[in-house]
C-alpha cells in the first residue's frame, strides 16, 4: 500500500517541472506516483520515470533544452546560473530534499569543473523517508546501555542509506534508549538533504550535519567541534575516511557507517575495510537483503 507521504513527495518533486511535463505526470496512478524514484529529462527524448523495477517512458513530445532550463529556474527561484556554478558534485538539493542531477557540457578551469552549459539531461530524485525502518534492528545495536559501533552492508540500492538515516533519527531522538548527540558527515547531501541550513529529511533533534564536505575532513571537524557521541557517514571509501574513524574510535565515539556488499566476506578482502575490521572499530554488522518486496535484516556481532 502506498503511503500518502510518498505521493505527496512525488507531487512536490513534479511541481519543479514546466506545465507540459508536469501535466504528463498527472497520468500516473496513485500507486505509481508513490513508488516513483526519479524523473528523467533528456533533450530530444521523452520524459521517463524511474521505478524500483526499471525506467518507464511517458507518452508525449520529446523534452527540449528550454524545458531543462525551466526546471532549474523553478528549483532555484530564477537563479539557474548560480545553481550551475554549484554543480561540481553533479547535483544540488532543493526544498523538500529532492535532488537534481545535471548533465551538459562542462566548463573546466585548472582541471576542475566550474560550470555547465548546453544542458543535455536532468534527473530529479524524489526524496523518500521510511520512518521506523530501523525498528527491527535498533535494540540489537545496544549492549549494557551503550550504542555499539555499527556497519551497515548491502548491495547498491539495497536500502542501507534509508536504514542509516532512520538509525540516526532514532538515536538522536532517543527511541527506546537515551538520546545521543549524532554528528553526520553528509558529503553528498543524501542523508539530511540540507536546504538553507535546515534538514529536509528527519535526522533527529540532537543531530549536527556537515554537508558538502569530504567525509574524512567532515568527520574530523565534527569530532573536534561538536562533541558527538556517535559519528555517522554513508559509504566509507577512502583512506582518509578510515583514518578519521580510527581517531574518533580512539576518542570513545561510536561509529555508524555503510558499505557496499552482500556479506561480511565481501569486505574482508578489501584493504580499507580489513583495516577497520582488524582494528575492531565496528562491533555490529547489519546486512540487508530483499525478500520479495520487503527488506530483511541480519545483525551479526563482530566482537
Amino acid at each position: 500500500m502506498t503511503d500518502e507521504r510518498d505521493t505527496a513527495r512525488f507531487r512536490q518533486a513534479a511541481a519543479l517541472l514546466p506545465p507540459r511535463l508536469r501535466q504528463m505526470t498527472g497520468g500516473l496512478d496513485r500507486e505509481s506516483r508513490g513508488r516513483a524514484e526519479e524523473l528523467r529529462l533528456r533533450t530530444g527524448r521523452p520524459m521517463t520515470v524511474v521505478f524500483p523495477e526499471g525506467e518507464r517512458p511517458l507518452s508525449g513530445e520529446p523534452v527540449t533544452q528550454r524545458e531543462l532550463y525551466a526546471v532549474l529556474e523553478t528549483a532555484t527561484q530564477a537563479s539557474a546560473h548560480a545553481a550551475l556554478e554549484r554543480v561540481r558534485s553533479g547535483f544540488f538539493t532543493v526544498q523538500g530534499g529532492h535532488r537534481i542531477g545535471i548533465c551538459g557540457t562542462a566548463v573546466v578551469r585548472d582541471g576542475a569543473v566550474i560550470n555547465l552549459r548546453q544542458l543535455s539531461s536532468l534527473a530529479i530524485r524524489v526524496a523518500r523517508e521510511v520512518p521506523g525502518a530501523s525498528a527491527p534492528v535498533l535494540d540489537r545495536l545496544w549492549s549494557e546501555g551503550e550504542f555499539q559501533s555499527t556497519l551497515l552492508l548491502s548491495p547498491p540500492g539495497g536500502g542501507k542509506t534509508t536504514l542509516l538515516r532512520d538509525l540516526i533519527r532514532a538515536l538522536s531522538d532517543g527511541e527506546g534508549h537515551p538520546a545521543l548527540r549524532v554528528g553526520v558527515a553528509d558529503e553528498r547531501g543524501e542523508l539530511a538533504a540540507m536546504y538553507q541550513g535546515v534538514p529536509q529529511l528527519a535526522v533527529g533533534g540532537h543531530t549536527d550535519v556537515l554537508d558538502g564536505c569530504p567525509k574524512g575532513a567532515a568527520l574530523l571537524m565534527l569530532l573536534r567541534g561538536m562533541n558527538p557521541q556517535v559519528l555517522a557517514a554513508d559509504e566509507i571509501t577512502a583512506p582518509e575516511d578510515a583514518a578519521a574513524l580510527e581517531m574518533a574510535a580512539n576518542c570513545g565515539v561510536a561509529l555508524l557507517c555503510t558499505a557496499h556488499g552482500r556479506e561480511l566476506e565481501d569486505i574482508q578482502t578489501r584493504p580499507l575495510y580489513r583495516r577497520l575490521l582488524d582494528g575492531k572499530l565496528f562491533r555490529r554488522l547489519v546486512t540487508i537483503r530483499r525478500d520479495g518486496g520487503e527488506r530483511a535484516y541480519r545483525v551479526v556481532e563482530l566482537c
